[in-house]
């Protein structure tokens, strides 16, 4: 027994005659009667008596009549599902993101992705960017929100644009300044607050400049560093992109003109694995809204 009988045993009991059921299907009613006869000998059943005008359906025909209809109601389900599932209009999509990603960007794409495309659910990891390249390699994550340092061998890439650093500081350390920008030059001696994965590069970018930068705390999450920041117990050096994070009146930001010190990201997947399309989807929709064009042809 296959789908193809099981279709012609259902357009016999909708039509009611094997004649009329045969017109629609476009086959002879000889060639159906055949089919339904090998259907029958395959069951070892009879399934039809036929009359004078109308077929009734035995015992055993209602029977497979009920299942036939669920079985094919649910092949074409599966179908339907199928072909959505391909074109990225269903699924789940797995993404690993830095923190400064996920907290102040990420949330903006979700809500325009998921404008387009309702139906497919997100499982969402924030982690550093060695973490991120773990599961992407285990196969656990299908997209990495990464810092732009990674083996180009292994990864396709695109890379998003450039975030500068800010420094947000409570109102008490303006003395009048009104520039919104600020140069690292002029942090020599300023107590600062830094976040762990800015750290080395913030560090090893003072020594260049000549001095050691006085460090009076570490985190690693931008909202507490900017919260110390308002209470005034230091300069908090983040992204740009967390500024409007937490709300406060007495924060002032300064954006860091040192071209060095500019956090430069990538959206990656791995090179040797099927990339979803799904994930295409939203990959393209985060290059829109940054602007950038990518002629990479995996996301065709």
């Amino acid at each position: 027994m296959d789908i193809k009988q099981l279709k012609y045993f259902r357009s016999i009991v909708l039509a009611g005659t094997i004649s009329g059921a045969a017109k629609q299907l476009f086959m002879t009613q000889p060639s159906l009667s055949q089919q339904l006869h090998l259907l029958e000998s395959e069951l070892e059943v009879k399934l039809i008596d036929r009359g004078n005008r109308k077929i009734t359906l035995t015992e055993a025909g209602q029977l497979l009549n009920i299942r036939a209809g669920q079985i094919l109601e649910l092949l074409n389900t599966t179908a339907a599902e199928v072909r959505e599932l391909h074109n990225g209009y269903t699924g789940t999509l797995s993404i690993g993101t830095i923190t400064s990603f996920g907290v102040a960007i990420l949330p903006g794409v979700i809500r325009e992705f998921h404008a387009k495309y309702p139906n497919i659910k997100f499982q969402l990891l924030e982690d550093t960017t060695p973490k991120i390249l773990d599961l992407l390699n285990s196969g656990l994550i299908e997209l990495g929100i990464t810092r732009s340092a990674f083996n180009e061998e292994l990864y396709h890439a695109v890379e998003l644009p450039a975030d500068p650093m800010v420094i947000a500081m409570s109102k008490e350390w303006l003395s009048g300044q009104q520039s919104q920008y600020i140069t690292i030059d002029e942090l020599r001696g300023r107590p600062l607050l830094l976040h762990r994965s800015n750290e080395a590069m913030i560090i090893d970018y003072c020594h260049k400049m000549g001095f050691q930068p006085d460090i009076v705390c570490k985190g690693d999450d931008v909202r507490t560093l900017i919260v110390l920041a308002n209470e005034g117990i230091g300069l908090a050096i983040v992204p740009k992109s967390v500024l409007g994070l937490v709300p406060s009146n007495n924060i002032s930001y300064r954006e860091i003109l040192d071209e060095p010190l500019k956090i430069r990201k990538s959206v990656i997947w791995m090179k040797n694995r099927y990339l979803s399309t799904a994930a295409k989807h939203f990959i393209n929709t985060m290059l829109l809204d940054f602007n950038v064009k990518s002629e990479d042809k995996w996301l065709e």
